[in-house]
């Protein structure tokens, strides 16, 4: 069976993809599966920049087909940011921890009405070939910014646990979220089905 990588070394990233790409006859690994552990410089401007970069380097580390993702949280009344900042927004040079982003993100928000708290969830899916092909994919999932964030946490998601979506009253939380809602509304889902094709054609091929 073909081997995939699946360039994060986001556990809850890595699990995610897998789950979404276990219907197709391939083995899903990670970057310690591996044995990587350099890390792409993330020196794009844009979301597909990075994705692209990421996935770019580490097919060449490992001579595998291999996907990477890259993506953050637009809120419309900071004019998208923190964007590709997502998870250096507070100090710049290193990650900032997931709560320190949750609180940042509230302290930032705070006082604006709901009308102006929409906000989205986008990421760009960058999958290199072993040819050296580039495709990529994109999706995104709109809410408002909470007034409070939920009280459950899952790590290495923090802008899920600040999303909320009126349509079904729920945070963006797949602790939450029914099946049906999960299928319908994940982005990151959306996003690795639209790039499904191109996986089964190359990896058929290769």
């Amino acid at each position: 069976m073909k081997k995939l990588l699946i360039a994060t070394s986001n556990p809850a990233k890595l699990a995610e993809i897998r789950l979404f790409l276990s219907d197709l006859p391939l083995v899903g690994v990670g970057l310690d599966d591996v044995g990587i552990v350099g890390r792409a410089e993330e020196s794009g401007k844009t979301f597909e920049e990075n994705a692209v970069i990421k996935a770019k380097f580490y097919a060449k580390l490992s001579s595998l087909p291999t996907i990477a993702d890259d993506g953050g949280f637009e809120i419309d009344a900071l004019d998208g940011a923190p964007g590709v900042k997502s998870h250096r927004w507070i100090h710049g040079q290193r990650d900032d921890s997931d709560e320190e982003l949750i609180l940042y993100t509230i302290k930032q928000m705070r006082g604006l009405p709901r009308a102006r708290r929409g906000a989205q969830l986008r990421l760009v899916l960058a999958y290199v070939d072993t040819a050296g092909h580039v495709y990529t994919s994109e999706a995104r999932i709109r809410g408002i910014v909470a007034q409070k964030p939920s009280p459950r946490r899952t790590p290495g998601f923090p802008y899920r646990t600040l999303l909320f979506l009126p349509e079904i009253n729920k945070f963006y939380d797949h602790t939450v979220l029914t099946p049906e809602e999960t299928d319908r509304l994940n982005h990151r889902k959306k996003a690795v089905e639209a790039i499904k094709p191109v996986l089964k054609r190359t990896l058929t091929r290769d």
